[in-house]
């Protein structure tokens, strides 16, 4: 009698990924200092007192450190005015030593968080979400490419995965991920699909793709038996189960029976998102001497 046996997907691993592209940035770090006396400089800024907020600035002021990158740190009250935090954007702006600027979202509900991005000048804008940077992204030309997809691409190439003439569905339409990411395959020549939780069909949709981004915030509400037999799947969710345990938006154990190749959660697309940042900021401050 014939036994068969289950294949599982391999997993994209970011961690080793995100390490390999954190050593390329430091030796890069290393020559800017020896040839041009200029070390590369990120300013973050976060409002209030939400923990994994705090937690994210505490990893990006880590991960800085270990790059050769000066990291400015400014932490604000919560009940802070929107013209102080406006104020300190534009000291920022003008500091030599500031390449990129990153305000931590989310901020207090009495601040225009669209007007606080708005004011970080573009070339200072490691995130990507300054309208002038979105534009840019959306017609081809992108000066920074938002973190969490540039570092979802960086999987994919790393991979070797084609993704010319392939159909992809990015499940989440968010500012942050969703849109930028669709832009993103669309300029690499994949027909891409954007569903949300209100699509009909969603089983179907997903189904169809051969590359499956989820970004939709909600936990395992991808379902394995949606994924396509190959279908190569990004889980960009990072959720909390009642019982503790921390889960993506897809279902990972009957997705990796049915993928490809597939990300893990912990561990896959969030150390990408640090390491773009730093990217981006390396790149900012090369600009800054051309």
């Amino acid at each position: 009698m014939e036994v068969m046996t289950e294949v599982m997907a391999k997993a994209i691993n970011g961690k080793e990924v995100a390490l390999r592209v954190r050593g390329e940035l430091k030796a890069e770090c290393e020559r800017l200092k020896d040839e041009k006396a200029l070390t590369p400089g990120l300013a973050v800024v976060l409002v209030g007192e939400d923990h994994a907020s705090r937690v994210y600035v505490r990893n990006k002021t880590r991960a800085c450190e270990e790059v050769g990158i000066s990291s400015f740190q400014h932490i604000l009250s919560g009940e802070v005015k929107q013209e102080k935090l406006l104020e300190l954007v534009s000291g920022l702006n003008a500091r030599d030593d500031v390449h990129g600027i990153l305000v931590q979202l989310p901020l207090p509900g009495h601040i225009n968080a669209g007007s606080v991005l708005e004011a970080i000048s573009p070339e200072k804008d490691v995130d990507g979400f300054h309208p002038f940077n979105v534009g840019r992204l959306v017609s081809g030309s992108p000066l920074f490419e938002p973190c969490t997809p540039r570092g979802i691409m960086e999987l994919l190439d790393s991979a070797a995965i084609e993704i010319s003439g392939k159909d992809a569905v990015v499940v989440g339409r968010s500012n942050i991920v969703g849109k930028p990411m669709a832009f993103m395959l669309l300029h690499r020549h994949a027909t891409v699909t954007i569903c949300h939780s209100r699509t009909t069909d969603l089983p179907a949709k997903v189904n169809s793709a051969d590359i499956v981004v989820a970004a939709v915030g909600r936990a395992e509400f991808i379902k394995g038996e949606w994924i396509r037999e190959g279908a190569v799947v990004v889980d960009v969710g990072m959720n909390r189960t009642p019982e503790g345990r921390l889960v993506g938006d897809v279902e990972f154990e009957g997705a990796s029976k049915r993928a490809s190749y597939i990300t893990t959660v912990p561990g896959g697309v969030g150390p990408m998102t640090v390491a773009m940042l730093l990217k981006n900021t390396v790149e900012a401050a090369k600009r800054s001497c051309a």
